[in-house]
């Protein structure tokens, strides 16, 4: 059981690094349509993070985005799996917060060693990895 909680936590931290991915790697490992559209809206938030007035992931209404979107995916782990998903939102609303200062003191150093862009794309397959981990790491067997 502390595996689920575990997860709930990273996809938090994964959620501080990219809104979307998160949400959209669970509900694409449930199927569905809803992970087709939560996809679609990761895509659009991994081409507008390219952008350069894109506002910084500590402005608060992007920060609450990332904190909810934490302890939905944290909520709603532990509900498939049987678990609390009192415990699995505040799991991943506390992953949330350190993704998303972690993510950026870490893409700030990126930057100043490899440049904006490839500092994104770097941070992209980071998120993707870890929430791809997450989602075999509680995948029934």
């Amino acid at each position: 059981m502390m595996a689920v909680y575990i997860a709930a936590f990273v996809f938090g931290v994964v959620a501080g690094l990219r809104t979307f991915i998160a949400p959209a790697a669970l509900y694409l490992a449930r199927g569905g349509i809803a992970g087709y559209v939560l996809a679609l809206f990761a895509l659009g938030e991994l081409f507008g993070d390219l952008q350069p007035n894109v506002p910084p992931r500590t402005f608060p209404p992007a920060l609450i985005a990332r904190i909810a979107s934490g302890a939905f995916v944290g909520w709603m782990l532990c509900v498939f799996r049987g678990a609390s998903p009192g415990a699995g939102a505040a799991a991943g609303a506390v992953g949330a917060v350190i993704g998303t200062y972690g993510g950026k003191t870490v893409r700030l150093g990126l930057i100043e060693r490899f440049g904006a862009v490839p500092a994104a794309l770097i941070e992209d397959a980071i998120a993707i990895v870890l929430a791809a981990v997450c989602v075999i790491a509680v995948s029934p067997r």
